[in-house]
């Protein structure tokens, strides 16, 4: 049974700098595509960044670009989100996510994480 389970988040003034974790177990990182999400109340899910699983290769939201970076421990099987420059616009529960169902990066995945608050003030 594949398991996701997140950790970091919490509150950060506008221009700061969080890093979310996202630890697996039952299923290794490494040959997993994996990605972020953010989600806030009244809107749809939002794609923010993600890694395909071999290759490494990255995508990012044109929103978060230059400011986020998708990071990956095979050691530690766990994938991390570090953000930097945060914006109250950033603000929304964070979700990780792996083995993706379709063939974009963006897409829906198979297991998720259970989601951290990230708020950041202005």
């Amino acid at each position: 049974q594949v398991q996701l389970v997140q950790s970091g988040g919490g509150l950060v003034q506008a221009g700061g700098s969080l890093t979310l974790s996202c630890a697996a177990s039952g299923r290794t990182f490494r040959t997993a595509s994996t990605g972020w999400f953010r989600q806030v109340p009244g809107k749809e899910r939002e794609f923010v960044a993600a890694m395909w699983g071999i290759s490494g290769n990255t995508d990012y939201a044109d929103s978060v670009k230059g400011r986020f970076t998708i990071l990956r421990d095979n050691a530690k099987n766990t994938v991390y989100l570090q953000m930097n420059d945060l914006k109250p616009i950033d603000t929304a529960v964070y979700y990780c996510a792996a083995e993706r169902l379709g063939t974009s990066l963006r897409g829906s995945y198979m297991y998720w994480g259970q989601g951290t608050q990230v708020t950041v003030s202005s």
